[in-house]
């Protein structure tokens, strides 16, 4: 099978719940899959507030990265899926880290962190688009802002790190693999990109040994592999790694021209392939993590 089955969660199912798990209530394994930018359910209400068309907004997402975790799912390793828009709000950035020209009222400054990404427009509520422009017609009420956060950034991040919390509680060890895609970059010999980019916040979310184990996997496959450059990883992994606490944390960032079409926005001739990878790279992550925790356990 090259696909995920026809009845696996999609991010782009109904938005009545911002996020679904995947795996079972009982932890089968130390990895923890996060998927927080493949949302697709945009509903009525946001895209009436915004200027741009859907298939603009569509260009903020992680195109199809929901639907290449299904091996690792099946293998026992437990997912969560954001089915709400990043456009909506972005489930890697801190709660603060916000545009307050783009909230009524503007918050106060004690609520706010000015950083790269709300300078470029993209903070916790994404204000605009490169070579589109601003994003909404309107400024966003304080009540949406508090809304959102309330009921889809908070959940999130506590379903996240309560799995997280089980699966080092059983196993002794537990690892998150946030689960992105970047923009194609151009192969140095022109041929099909197959970059895959591992981030650690240079070394602070991840023990060394468990991101070696994870790109000696990638590389197995024939992907070049990239290290904290261009992406190091974001606030998702900042904020659940731990590595002395026994939770570690590593981003994973998969060029798109890798396992899309050319268009960018349907399965491509690699798709299965990055299905495969993100299995062994978690194969290699729980290989890693289990032999660590019986080390200990055997001292």
């Amino acid at each position: 099978m090259t696909e995920p089955p026809s009845d696996a969660p999609s991010a782009d199912a109904p938005a009545d719940v911002p996020f679904v798990r995947i795996g079972p209530a009982r932890p089968e394994s130390p990895v923890v899959l996060s998927v927080p930018h493949a949302g697709r359910a945009y509903s009525p209400a946001l895209l009436a507030a915004a200027r741009l068309h859907r298939s603009v907004l569509e260009s903020l997402e992680d195109r199809l990265v929901d639907r290449l975790v299904w091996r690792a799912t099946d293998a026992g390793a437990t997912a969560f899926v954001a089915l709400t828009p990043r456009a909506e709000i972005d489930l890697n950035r801190e709660e603060r880290e916000l545009d307050a020209a783009l909230i009524d009222p503007p918050p106060p400054a004690t609520r706010i962190v000015q950083s790269l990404r709300t300078r470029g427009g993209i903070g916790l509520i994404p204000a605009r688009i490169a070579g589109a422009g601003a994003i909404w017609k309107a400024r966003i009420p304080q009540a949406e802002l508090d809304r959102r956060i309330a009921s889809v950034h908070r959940p999130y991040h506590a379903a996240l790190a309560a799995a997280l919390a089980a699966a080092r509680d059983r196993f002794g060890a537990a690892l998150l693999l946030d689960c992105h895609s970047m923009p194609p970059r151009p192969p140095p010999d022109g041929g099909r990109d197959g970059i895959a980019v591992f981030g650690d916040r240079h070394g602070t979310s991840c023990a060394p040994e468990l991101i070696d184990a994870a790109v000696a996997a990638a590389r197995g496959l024939g992907y070049r592999i990239g290290v904290n450059a261009p992406y190091a990883g974001g606030y998702i992994v900042g904020r659940h790694g731990r590595p002395e606490t026994g939770v570690h944390a590593l981003q994973l960032e998969l060029c798109r021209s890798a396992y899309l079409d050319v268009e960018l926005r349907n399965p491509g001739p690699g798709f299965a392939d990055a299905c495969r990878l993100i299995e062994a790279v978690v194969a290699a992550l729980e290989a890693r993590l289990l032999g660590e925790a019986q080390a200990i356990a055997a001292e």
